[in-house]
């Protein structure tokens, strides 16, 4: 298959290099504009621009992919099919109807459609998620499926370890279905949609009312991309990297306390161990470090 290969980020860019070393090696490449990143807010290339780069595809980084320049380029590319993932932008009418659009999404449609799937499988407690291959339609992420593949989310699994696992599960199942062509596309159930909202400032913040075992779930999808944090008495926010249920039960919700040298939170039901943390304009540090240079009351 002859195809034209549009995506953004880090997980895109596995499935990118699986793509191209395929037999359906990508003809074009479209990403997002080079954009200010970091503290220093420097110019920088998305990740699958320097893949792109690297690997000697031609690459087209438009404002915005819908207009009639964008879609001229993809057009003379001649390409049998568009490969998605990960784009990072509203994908629009006339272009959906142009082309075949299919699109790597990881979780087991209809369950978490939207911008986040994997953080909020993790948060949910859900037992597993996976990769779905579907069409891109108006409707967000409500396309047909052509396939999918399920992958176990294990207690102790990050963002960063289960997006590894995903996206080499995406690049593996989209080589798939463009060497089964032509595809068969299954209509999605609508009785089984959840919605994965994008993360916000109030997903990031552990609150202290709600129990410690969805706290706990939350450092572990916010890391290490986003990061999970606790506001501090000062006002001042200490980012998670990361933590563990504690077996007791008597710290006060939202109190940090120091006991038998490991650090603990209160929540509504009992209480976190932070095991890595990050003071503001730190760096991030183990729990013992930070009780040296911090005065945590013990409790």
């Amino acid at each position: 298959m002859r195809t034209v290969f549009l995506g953004t980020s880090s997980f895109a860019v596995a499935v990118l290099r699986r793509l191209a070393d395929s037999p359906h090696r990508p003809a074009l490449v479209v990403t997002r504009p080079d954009a200010p990143r970091g503290r220093g807010r420097r110019l920088a290339s998305p990740p699958v621009a320097d893949a792109a780069r690297e690997l000697a595809l031609a690459l087209d980084q438009p404002e915005s992919v819908n207009d009639g320049e964008a879609r001229a380029r993809i057009a003379a590319a001649a390409p049998d099919v568009l490969c998605v993932c990960a784009y990072g932008a509203l994908i629009r009418e006339p272009l959906l109807s142009e082309h075949l659009l299919l699109n790597v999404h990881p979780s087991l449609l209809p369950r978490w459609r939207g911008a986040a799937p994997i953080e909020r499988a993790v948060m949910a407690g859900d037992a597993r998620t996976g990769v779905s291959i579907m069409q891109l339609v108006a409707e967000l992420d409500a396309g047909p499926v052509a396939l999918q593949a399920p992958e176990p989310i294990a207690p102790d699994d990050t963002y960063g370890t289960l997006a590894g696992r995903l996206q080499r599960t995406g690049g593996d199942l989209l080589v798939e279905a463009l060497d089964r062509w032509p595809l068969h596309l299954q209509p999605q159930d609508d009785a089984g949609v959840t919605y994965a909202e994008k993360i916000g400032p109030q997903d990031r913040t552990l609150d202290p009312g709600r129990p410690a075992a969805e706290l706990e779930r939350a450092v572990r999808a916010l890391h290490p991309h986003v990061g999970a944090r606790l506001e501090l008495r000062s006002g001042e926010l200490l980012r998670v990297h990361a933590a563990a249920l504690a077996a007791e039960g008597d710290v006060s919700p939202g109190r940090l306390a120091r006991r038998d040298g490991r650090l603990l939170f209160g929540a509504a039901d009992g209480a976190l161990e932070l095991r890595t943390v990050q003071p503001p304009g730190g760096k991030p540090m183990d729990a013992a470090a930070f009780l040296r240079g911090h005065d945590v009351p013990a409790g």
